[in-house]
């Protein structure tokens, strides 16, 4: 782990509820795709948020903040930020954390599956494998509860259609009648494509509350469990 005072270098919406974040550290930053950073808000007080750069992007750090007026431990973090920016003063970052990062190490393919902000988890892996031109099957579940939550969707599309071995599928929750794709728990979506999930390595981000259960119905349709990653493991049973 490294901690870093970093600039705020912008803050800039991407929904109604969700914003890029970019910092740039003092140093460059060592981190693993799929690691997160903690934000210092005081000696007790840090808040975790996935980081959404690829490994190799170490001066500039990239975070996707879900904030509302109803979430307030990213909205206070969002205040904590803006003033930095405000005051063109640094924040302190602890970078490198995280017990579920890509294994770089295996050739099995990949199901990449977020909700959410935690599509920025998933992006950083995304990015990374693209760039080193790995050739590992990915199929990648984004799933929202509309589809203006879909703020990258036309950049996963993009990459779809450039890497025979990359797949994008988004997963709307409360979709409009004009809405042509998967609907529903982007899950279940994972469940009706595949016969089984045991030759599969399977990374999640997501609310803990529905990393338990999807573990599970992963597990029940042949997964592994040896071969799932989520930093929500280490806080539920």
């Amino acid at each position: 782990m490294q901690v870093l005072n970093a600039e705020v270098v912008s803050i800039t919406p991407l929904t109604e509820f969700v914003y890029k974040v970019e910092l740039k550290p003092s140093e460059p930053a060592e981190f693993k795709a799929g690691h997160y950073l903690q934000l210092v808000l005081g000696e007790k007080d840090k808040r975790a948020f996935s980081i959404a750069s690829r490994p190799s992007q170490k001066e500039l750090l990239e975070l996707h903040i879900g904030a509302s007026e109803e979430n307030s431990y990213a909205m206070q973090a969002l205040d904590h930020l803006r003033e930095h920016h405000a005051n063109g003063t640094k924040a302190t970052v602890e970078v490198g954390l995280g017990i579920s990062e890509l294994r770089t190490e295996s050739q099995l393919p990949i199901v990449l599956l977020a909700g959410g902000t935690g599509f920025s988890y998933v992006k950083s892996m995304a990015d990374h494998l693209a760039e080193i031109d790995s050739d590992r099957q990915v199929h990648f579940y984004w799933g929202v509860r509309d589809e203006s939550a879909l703020y990258a969707a036309e950049e996963m599309q993009a990459w779809a259609a450039k890497k025979p071995n990359f797949t994008f599928v988004p997963v709307v929750d409360n979709a409009s009648d004009n809405w042509a794709g998967h609907t529903g728990f982007v899950h279940k979506a994972v469940l009706k494509d595949f016969d089984s999930l045991a030759a599969y390595e399977i990374y999640m981000a997501g609310r803990f509350d529905m990393i338990g259960p999807v573990r599970d119905d992963f597990i029940a349709h042949g997964a592994i469990r040896e071969n799932m990653y989520a930093d929500a493991f280490a806080y539920i049973k």
